[in-house]
């Protein structure tokens, strides 16, 4: 009986073919930053799934979860016959979706720029793109707020900001990256090695960052890994140590960007003049 739900489910989603022009009423987003924007515009109330790791606002705390886009659940989002999907371009099951008749938008969003187009994108296929314009007014006026925040000390100082342990960086051309730059510090990952550039931990050595940004246990094990001990900027405690939740904002490249920012510049406040 399960099955012939699931296939009646999957035909009727077919035949109905994908929603026109009308504005979406019935929304997944399959991804953080894209729930994020959603709620930020205004449309929180049309969300009806959302993926396993969206977990801002409060508001969307009851919504079905379903998974992430490497096991994004097909027959779920069907079933709650949404009439626009938004996701990465990377979520495995795009194309599924797309064949099956339902409509399917996917927004990548690796630089500022990208999370600007990105929004502009949303507030579009919402009904509203004059929404995306204050909400990016509302961005700009906070980063430049947190930029005047941050001592002048630090201005040009040199910032390793680690994604993953592997090591992954958020390099000068990422998000992330605009936004240190924004702040007046200097990244190690120079904008030509990608976004996210997975690094060879003896770069990351040569390059002696002033200042190590990570989330707080990634970056409480730092010292541990080999070599690592050398970096003036861990034995000076010259870091910013993330929580979970503060570290999901400043890693997400949507609505939040400004808030982020001041996350960043709390910190710098906070921190002792460096010694060179």
């Amino acid at each position: 009986m399960k099955r012939l739900l699931i296939g009646w489910l999957l035909l009727a989603a077919f035949i109905a073919g994908p929603a026109g022009a009308a504005e979406p009423r019935r929304i997944v987003s399959l991804l953080p930053s894209i729930t994020e924007a959603v709620c930020a515009l205004d449309a929180c109330d049309r969300l009806v799934g959302v993926d396993r790791y969206s977990n801002w606002p409060a508001s969307i705390a009851g919504l079905p979860r379903l998974g992430g886009m490497d096991d994004a659940q097909l027959e779920r989002i069907v079933a709650l016959r949404p009439d626009l999907v938004l996701a990465a371009p990377s979520t495995r099951v795009v194309e599924r979706l797309s064949a099956l008749g339902l409509r399917v938008v996917t927004l990548q969003a690796e630089s500022q720029e990208d999370v600007r187009v990105a929004l502009r994108r949303i507030a579009t296929l919402l009904g509203r793109p004059e929404r995306a314009e204050t909400l990016w007014a509302a961005i700009e006026a906070d980063l430049e707020t947190a930029a005047r925040r941050v001592p002048a000390h630090w201005r040009g100082r040199s910032v390793y900001f680690e994604i993953a342990s592997t090591p992954h960086a958020a390099g000068a051309a990422s998000f992330i990256g605009a936004t240190l730059a924004r702040l007046g510090l200097r990244n190690i990952v120079d904008p030509g090695m990608g976004p996210f550039p997975q690094l060879n931990p003896e770069f990351i050595l040569r390059a002696g960052p002033d200042l190590v940004m990570a989330a707080a246990q990634p970056l409480a094990e730092m010292p541990r890994r080999p070599g690592w001990n050398r970096l003036a900027a861990l034995a000076s405690r010259q870091t910013c140590a993330f929580a979970p939740v503060p570290y999901d904002m400043l890693v997400r490249p949507g609505p939040r960007l400004g808030e982020g920012a001041r996350l960043i510049a709390d910190c710098l406040a906070a921190l002792p003049a460096p010694a060179r």
